[in-house]
């Protein structure tokens, strides 16, 4: 397969610093469709809330997310985030799954509190309504070309070559120095999709250390199709493939969980299971994939392999196990506490 190369901007805001991306936008998506699965889930009395209440708990999700997510990536990944100047610099990216998940789960105990209701069974709620947002996420990944897969054989599942993947960003002559926005758009005019001189105003006269950028030189080189038919001396491509771990994580974190999730709930709709267990059922599903998938995606490079030959993403995915165990363990008086009788509403009532 080859990789489309899509413009990770959707279109450009005249006169200011940010771009409505695809990224953003797939957040929106998100957004949105979980607040009708929760309004449909109110109105089938499985969230124990009005269903214009629903809106109220996205609110509390979108701030959940965004900071968890935040600080979660900044812990986690990039410790060079927790300077308060970079960390406030969203539109550069970076937001981790399980730091948005312990936002949500602050979100959604405040929510809880406001409407005194069980945080079990609003926590299954938010269980069926999250995985449409973890599919257009991770296809967002895809588009921006970042998280991507180990290095394979040609062939392999969806492997493909990534222009931006180090190896090909030297041979592109695009520098580590560069804003993420010029990178954008040379990768744009080495797939012919833009020419040079439309995206040359658009360029910085200088890199992140202030050195000039020689452009004229630079053009001529932007050439992906050249660039990735170059080979060694063995006939092996100097651009590696790769797994296209992006799509993997979108099909079996988003699409395969959330089938999952689905079908559990139809055949429980009329005698649903015990408040909690559909949430275990996603933390267990979600821990499972993403830790099988880490296999073939590319360890972070700062990062690698943290402990015991385990990613990053691995040690978390045991802490959602971990969690997933103490839920199921939890009392349920305790999870009903602050007027949470909704609890045990069911739709068939």
């Amino acid at each position: 397969m080859e990789f489309p190369a899509w413009d990770p901007v959707l279109f450009d805001i005249p006169g200011l610093p940010i771009d409505v991306r695809w990224y953003g936008l797939m957040y929106v998506v998100g957004f949105l469709a979980g607040h009708w699965i929760l309004v449909r889930l109110a109105r089938a009395r499985f969230f124990p809330v009005p269903p214009e209440a629903a809106g109220d708990l996205i609110f509390y999700c979108v701030f959940g997310v965004m900071l968890g997510g935040r600080l979660g990536y900044a812990l986690f990944y990039q410790h060079d985030l927790l300077n308060p100047l970079n960390f406030l610099q969203v539109w550069k990216g970076g937001l981790a799954f399980h730091g948005g998940l312990g936002g949500v789960a602050v979100a959604l105990w405040l929510f809880c509190r406001k409407h005194r209701i069980g945080w079990m069974r609003t926590g299954d709620a938010c269980a069926l309504a999250v995985t449409p947002g973890i599919f257009a996420v991770r296809c967002a990944n895809f588009i921006n070309g970042e998280l991507y897969g180990r290095v394979t054989r040609p062939g392999t599942g969806l492997a493909m070559q990534f222009p931006t993947d180090p190896q090909a960003l030297r041979l592109l002559h695009i520098g580590d120095g560069w804003s993420m926005r010029d990178r954008e758009l040379c990768l744009q005019v080495a797939y012919g999709k833009r020419t040079f001189a439309e995206v040359q105003p658009l360029l910085r006269t200088k890199d992140d250390f202030g050195v000039e950028i020689d452009w004229a030189a630079i053009a001529p080189r932007l050439d992906w199709q050249h660039v990735r038919s170059l080979t060694d001396v063995d006939g092996q491509p100097l651009v590696p493939y790769r797994h296209a771990s992006q799509l993997y994580e979108a099909l079996g974190e988003g699409l395969l969980v959330g089938l999952i999730l689905l079908a559990c709930y139809l055949l429980t709709r009329r005698r649903p299971l015990r408040p909690g267990r559909y949430a275990v059922l996603f933390l267990l599903g979600y821990a499972a994939v993403r830790a099988s998938l880490e296999l073939v995606r590319q360890p972070d490079s700062w990062l690698g392999e943290v402990f015991l030959g385990l990613t990053m993403g691995q040690i978390l995915s045991g802490g959602l196990v971990v969690g997933a165990v103490l839920m199921w363990f939890w009392p349920q008086r305790q999870a009903a506490a602050g007027g949470g009788a909704g609890d045990a509403v069911s739709p068939a009532e």
